[in-house]
């Protein structure tokens, strides 16, 4: 039992730091990396009223840097994942090239699978927790714990917005 209580304990001390966000994110990164495993994982906040996305934390800088924001589509995954707030597991290549215009860059890493998970709150998705791996690497029953540990990053995610919003 305290191999699942780990990285929730690791949460909770991150999101006593002072560095907020970066704390927790780097937290959630690692819980998730040593509880599931990941080769590329990043946070992908939404902002709505836009209808964007903003990479707030990434893994691997080199390739995805925090900043920059790309437009939220009407795509089955986003359906799926932002709108209807369902995790997402693409198994392997083809699902990758399906869903992301990137997937040679996500290729290029060694990643052909990927978990999407929503972090909501009042019935929206106000981010993603992004990992990737090689090719069916993540199965349905990563998505328990990786839900619960994701959804610790709402404190990180929902403070900030609130400050921008005033």
């Amino acid at each position: 039992m305290s191999h699942l209580l780990d990285p929730l304990l690791l949460l909770a001390d991150a999101q006593a730091q002072q560095q907020q966000p970066q704390a927790c994110f780097q937290a959630i990164d690692q819980a998730l990396a040593a509880a599931i495993g990941h080769r590329l994982f990043t946070i992908l906040a939404y902002h709505p009223q836009a209808r964007q996305s903003q990479r707030v934390y990434t893994s691997q800088p080199a390739a995805y840097p925090v900043g920059g924001r790309k437009p939220i589509t009407d795509s089955p995954w986003m359906q799926q994942v932002i709108h209807q707030g369902r995790p997402y597991i693409g198994y392997q290549r083809q699902d990758i090239i399906d869903s992301f215009y990137d997937h040679e860059l996500i290729f290029s890493l060694g990643c052909a699978s990927v978990l999407n998970i929503p972090v909501r709150w009042r019935g929206q998705t106000w981010a993603t927790v992004n990992l990737l791996h090689q090719e069916n690497w993540y199965q349905p029953g990563h998505i328990p714990l990786s839900r619960s540990v994701a959804q610790m990053l709402l404190p990180a995610l929902l403070f900030p917005r609130m400050m921008e919003e005033g």
